[in-house]
């Protein structure tokens, strides 16, 4: 009885450790094309990109993922640059990173970058659509700046309160390593928030439930698409992010805590945007799906990070 027992178990652990093998996403491996860009100065003629293992040459990179965005991504440009000029001593460069949009949104972005011509804006477009954490990736594997702000294209994150995630950083930075990133939670019993559908707000609730399993509970908002890093804390942590998907922010925050790098969570004002690529159902399973995949392979040490190895890679 013992012996069958333990038959059972041991096909019961291996069938579960074969599944996380199967469903687990490796690194994305970019192609040839994906490491180039174009922009004002070569709009036909595609430049390669640089390294974020290179020392940095800009104050800022500001890296927006676009999937589709022909609609939002106009305004929240305009935005981005209106306030990025206020601050003269500040070098910076916009990346959008196009991740397979099937519209117009690479050459909209092309566009604008010729457009605002006087300031460094990069264009790239990923073969295939890999989700937004694959994008937000790639721009930072590639991005110059000492800081690196990641931005949705949707414009909902006001773009000035970058100070507030600049501020916050000057604070917390130790050896050169920080994380600051925008944050909702002071908004969740305002009207922007009571007003979104009961499903919406239960889903979110199980949401930071999982999340406080995992070892972040101490994040109140870890999805905020408004966050800024160190380039060495870039350097140590993106080489080394496997979920390309809407949970990215997650593992990020994960290693960040795993290589004891500085985080603070700064409230930023927010609202809602109409046109939002995540669908409420498919996505929150896959969502919860992710965090389970996340879960296991770090408990069993399949992914993991280290500050030596994130800085080799």
């Amino acid at each position: 009885m013992l012996l069958e027992t333990l038959v059972i178990v041991s096909f019961v652990v291996g069938s579960v450790y074969v599944t996380l093998v199967v469903i687990s996403p490796k690194l994305l491996q970019p192609s040839y094309t994906e490491k180039q860009f174009i922009s004002a100065k070569s709009p036909t003629q595609p430049l390669l990109l640089p390294s974020l293992s290179d020392s940095s040459s800009l104050d800022l990179s500001v890296v927006i993922p676009a999937y589709n965005e022909t609609k939002r991504l106009t305004p929240m440009l305009q935005a981005a640059i209106d306030h990025l000029i206020t601050k003269p001593s500040r070098s910076f460069e916009i990346l959008i990173v196009d991740d397979g949009s099937t519209d117009t949104t690479v050459s909209l972005a092309l566009s604008l970058a010729q457009k605002y011509s006087a300031y460094d804006i990069r264009v790239v477009k990923l073969d295939k659509n890999v989700g937004k954490g694959g994008a937000v990736r790639h721009g930072f594997l590639h991005a110059r700046g000492e800081r690196i702000l990641m931005v949705d294209a949707d414009g909902a994150s006001r773009f000035e309160d970058l100070e507030l995630l600049w501020n916050a950083m000057d604070d917390i930075e130790d050896d050169g390593r920080g994380v600051a990133i925008g944050s909702r939670a002071h908004m969740v019993n305002t009207e922007a928030v009571v007003k979104r559908s009961a499903i919406r707000n239960f889903l979110m609730h199980v949401f930071h439930f999982v999340l406080r399993t995992l070892g972040v509970g101490h994040i109140r908002d870890t999805q905020c698409g408004f966050k800024l890093f160190t380039r060495s804390a870039a350097q140590e942590l993106f080489p080394s992010l496997h979920l390309a998907t809407w949970v990215f922010d997650v593992e990020l925050l994960i290693m960040a805590q795993i290589l004891a790098i500085p985080v603070a969570e700064v409230p930023i004002a927010w609202h809602e945007v109409a046109g939002s690529k995540l669908s409420l159902v498919s996505d929150s399973l896959g969502m919860f799906k992710d965090l389970v995949v996340l879960r296991l392979n770090y408990i069993l040490r399949r992914w993991n990070v280290s500050r030596q190895k994130a800085k080799r890679n």
